[in-house]
C-alpha cells in the first residue's frame, strides 16, 4: 500500500536526508528512528508513514509489525516566488519551494 502526500511546505533536499534515514526499515523502526529526529521533515514522514501503514492494516489485513518500508520517493513540488524590494527600484527574488512524497509499504515475506 502507498501514502501520497502533495503540496508539503519544505524543500525536497531537506526532506529527502530524513528519508535516507528510514528508507528499507520496518514500519515500527521508522517511527522509533523519526521519534527522535529533530527535523521538520522527520513529522512529517512519520504521519505518511502512518498513513501507509493504516492503509495496509485496514484495506490489505496485514498485520503492523510485519510492514516494511518499501520505498519513498521525494519530489519537487511547486514553487512559491515572492520578492524583496531593495534600492533603486529593483527586488531579490524569494523561491519557496514545496515537495511531493509517496510511500510504499510491503509486508516482509
Amino acid at each position: 500500500m502507498k501514502a501520497i502526500i502533495r503540496q508539503i511546505r519544505i524543500t525536497s533536499k531537506k526532506l529527502n536526508l530524513v528519508a535516507e534515514l528510514v528508507r528499507g526499515k520496518m514500519v515500527q523502526e521508522a517511527l522509533d528512528v523519526l521519534r527522535f529526529t529533530p527535523k521538520k521533515g522527520a513529522k512529517i514522514l512519520s504521519k505518511a508513514i502512518k498513513s501507509a501503514a493504516s492503509n495496509a492494516v485496514e484495506n490489505n489485513k496485514q498485520k503492523l509489525e510485519d510492514l516494511k518500508v518499501k520505498e519513498i520517493i521525494v519530489t519537487e513540488g511547486t514553487t512559491f516566488k515572492r520578492s524583496v524590494p531593495i534600492s533603486r527600484g529593483r527586488m531579490h527574488p524569494i523561491l519557496k519551494r514545496n515537495a511531493h512524497v509517496t510511500i510504499k509499504v510491503e509486508a516482509k515475506k
